[in-house]
């Protein structure tokens, strides 16, 4: 069973920091593209940030303050974000597909994208 599992989720000041894990199984990320994904009640879904083949892709909102990086050997994409901010909060996705490049499936909310993870929350709060 293909499965992608996200975690580190949970409730941040503003200005705090926090790191999503995303782990797949039932495959290997290989040449697929990785991406983040979030979605806050009645919002539409955007793309956050993507990696392929080493090379991220970041939206303009999180430019500088969220990192993307990707462990091979543990088959695991990771989202560092710092300096968090109360719009920040929402569900985090994982996703992955094969075709397409990170800044193509960021820009278009998920375009490519063929696996999908359940979520992790994140909120930012006083």
């Amino acid at each position: 069973e293909v499965q992608l599992v996200e975690s580190g989720g949970g409730l941040v000041q503003p200005g705090g920091s926090l790191r999503l894990s995303c782990t797949a199984s039932g495959f290997t990320f290989d040449d697929y593209t990785v991406g983040w994904f979030r979605q806050a009640p009645g919002k539409e879904r955007e793309g956050v940030s993507g990696i392929t083949n080493g090379d991220p892709y970041y939206a303009d909102t999180v430019k500088g303050r969220f990192t993307i990086s990707a462990d091979n050997a543990e088959n695991t994409v990771y989202l560092q974000m710092n300096s968090l901010k109360p719009e920040d909060t929402a569900v985090y996705y994982c996703a992955s597909g094969r075709g397409v490049h990170a800044a193509a499936a960021i820009m278009l909310g998920g375009y490519g994208m063929d696996y999908w993870g359940k979520g992790t929350l994140v909120t930012v709060s006083s």
